[in-house]
C-alpha cells in the first residue's frame, strides 16, 4: 500500500486552474489524482473558497488528552480492582463451602 500524498493549498489551486484549461481527466491523469478527490476538492472550493481546500485535521487540545488518558488509567484500576473483588469474593464462597463440607 503506497503512502498517502499531501496536497498544498496552492497546488490544489494549480490543479484547479490546470482542470479549467487542460480538461479534468487529463490534468487528473497528470498528477495521477482520481476524479473523485478532484470533484471533492472542486466542490469544496466552490462552496468555501480557498477555506475549504484547507487540511480538516482535527486538533486535540493536549490538556483534553491527558484527562483522556488518566480516564483511561483510572478505569484500568478500577477494573482490576473489581477482577481482585470477584476472585476474592468466589474463594471466600468455596472456602465457607469447605468449613461446611468438614463439619
Amino acid at each position: 500500500m503506497g503512502t498517502r500524498r499531501q496536497f498544498t493549498l496552492d497546488q490544489k489551486m494549480q490543479i484547479l486552474r490546470e482542470a479549467e484549461s487542460e480538461g479534468m481527466l487529463t490534468t487528473c491523469r497528470k498528477f495521477d489524482l482520481s476524479q473523485a478527490l478532484f470533484y471533492r476538492w472542486k466542490h469544496q472550493f466552490e462552496h468555501k473558497g480557498k477555506d475549504g481546500l484547507l487540511p480538516q485535521y482535527k486538533t486535540i487540545d493536549p490538556e483534553l488528552r491527558a484527562i483522556q488518558q488518566e480516564n483511561e488509567r483510572l478505569k484500568r484500576i478500577v477494573a482490576d480492582q473489581a477482577l481482585e473483588l470477584a476472585v476474592k469474593t468466589e474463594l471466600l464462597k468455596k472456602t465457607e463451602q469447605l468449613r461446611m463440607q468438614g463439619r
